[in-house]
């Protein structure tokens, strides 16, 4: 038989052992943390955010996939399509409904639906788009949160950047947006795609200022007319080469040619029909230089 202090030490033992474990254990039960996206690489850092090359062919295939020409670098798909393997930018619809998803937003977000006197205010150029409600900081966190799970969604498919569209929705919002609400969102949805290693897209709206453009943090530019409209000028002096320029059939080809002459050596230019329809299908045009 064991001396009596000889158990006792044993008990003693057994019971600092038990408590240290229930102390750093744990609970099999216990939820795990929810992850939405991997955001981060094995170092604990963001991954690199990297922008398109410049100068480098590119084709803008929003309405509809189809392969690349020879020789395409980089390329813009919707957020449903499936990215190439070039520099693949994935295009959001993310101030105004997509088409075809209004009743989505109906039915899971109405509040986030803007309206006028109780009825939805619509895109005037493209009336089965309704504009999204930036009007509040609320508002703000929640589509950035709707929005957010695209993003990653994007950077997942293994697109490398990012083109939200839309930004100067509040120009056709009848005064209800404001310009600030809206790079707000901008600025939320940056921090979301640089955390996912998605380089963002300032689309459009050429009356941002620099400093403007410095805090919501957008890495390149895609303009759309910009020789129409005279504001190439503006996308140079905010992203100096890191510019998609895209220019349409309805403006004529002349005006496209003098773009290749005055800046195909430095940023990529993109000619294509309005549509944007894809290769082999009637009205298709695309040229690049």
């Amino acid at each position: 038989m064991q001396p009596r202090w000889v158990r006792w030490t044993v008990i003693v033992l057994a019971a600092l052992l038990a408590l240290s474990l229930a102390l750093y254990a744990v609970p099999s039960d216990a939820a795990p943390p929810e992850v939405t996206a991997p955001r981060a690489g094995a170092s604990g850092t963001a991954p690199r955010v990297v922008r398109p090359p410049v100068d480098a062919p590119a084709d803008y295939q929003l309405g509809g996939a189809y392969p690349p020409a020879a020789g395409v670098r980089v390329v813009v798909r919707d957020r449903r399509a499936r990215p190439t393997g070039r520099y693949d930018v994935c295009y959001v619809n993310a101030f105004q409904t997509q088409p075809g998803e209004l009743r989505w937003w109906r039915s899971q977000h109405p509040a986030l639906l803007l309206r006028r006197a109780g009825k939805l205010v619509r895109d005037p150029g493209w009336p089965d788009e309704v504009l999204l409600d930036t009007s509040t900081a609320a508002k703000r966190r929640s589509l950035a949160a709707v929005l957010g799970r695209w993003v990653s969604g994007c950077a997942h498919a293994g697109f490398d950047g990012l083109e939200p569209d839309n930004l100067d929705s509040w120009q056709r919002s009848r005064h209800r947006l404001t310009r600030t609400d809206n790079l707000d969102l901008a600025r939320r949805l940056v921090a979301r795609a640089h955390e996912d290693g998605l380089a963002v897209a300032q689309k459009n709206t050429a009356e941002l200022t620099s400093v403007e453009v410095a805090r919501v943090g957008f890495d390149f530019a895609v303009a759309e007319d910009c020789a129409v409209y005279a504001e190439c000028g503006s996308y140079a002096r905010l992203y100096g080469d890191h510019v998609l320029e895209i220019e349409y059939v309805d403006s004529g080809r002349p005006r496209f040619d003098r773009a290749c002459a005055a800046r195909g050596d430095r940023w990529s230019i993109v000619y294509r029909d309005r549509d944007l329809v894809p290769a082999g299908q009637r009205g298709h045009v695309r040229a690049a230089c």
